[in-house]
């Protein structure tokens, strides 16, 4: 397994390129950004990469956090992993979204592992959903289409 921690400086903030979600511009600062890569096989096999983020507001910094499979045998751990991070920054850090770019299948794949794994964490539970894609199709009634 590997696992990598990193702490980016952000530049000054641009309020006109916040999105806005029912009149709110700030969500950023209570929200978690995610993203999984994954092996699917019929059904999921396991989370090959989980990636996460959040903007530190008083330090001006988006600390990062990736956990990385490197064998079958870590695919219990990474999930361990991935609810003990939902947790902790549930509880100590206040997040209440969790945001991705057209994350329903990554959404999917985590609570079917979760299930399968008896790991007992609901993600919606603890956070609501805001997906990029959708919310930018939404503002620009334009529809994305990623095929290509």
């Amino acid at each position: 397994m590997i696992e990598r921690h990193n702490v980016l400086e952000v530049e000054k903030l641009s309020e006109e390129n916040m999105l806005s979600i029912n009149g709110k511009n700030y969500l950023f600062k209570d929200a978690l950004f995610f993203d999984l890569e994954h092996y699917i096989y019929k059904k999921p096999i396991c989370i090959g990469v989980f990636g996460c983020c959040y903007f530190d507001d008083i330090e001006n910094k988006l600390n990062v956090t990736q956990y990385m499979i490197e064998s079958g045998k870590d695919a219990r751990h990474i999930l361990t992993l991935a609810k003990n991070y939902f947790q902790t920054m549930s509880s100590k850090y206040d997040k209440k979204y969790l945001v991705t770019f057209s994350g329903n299948n990554d959404f999917t794949v985590i609570n079917y592992l979760f299930e399968k794994y008896n790991i007992g964490f609901d993600i919606e539970a603890h956070f609501k959903h805001i997906d990029l894609q959708k919310e930018y199709e939404k503002k620009k009634k334009f529809v994305l289409d990623l095929r290509h």
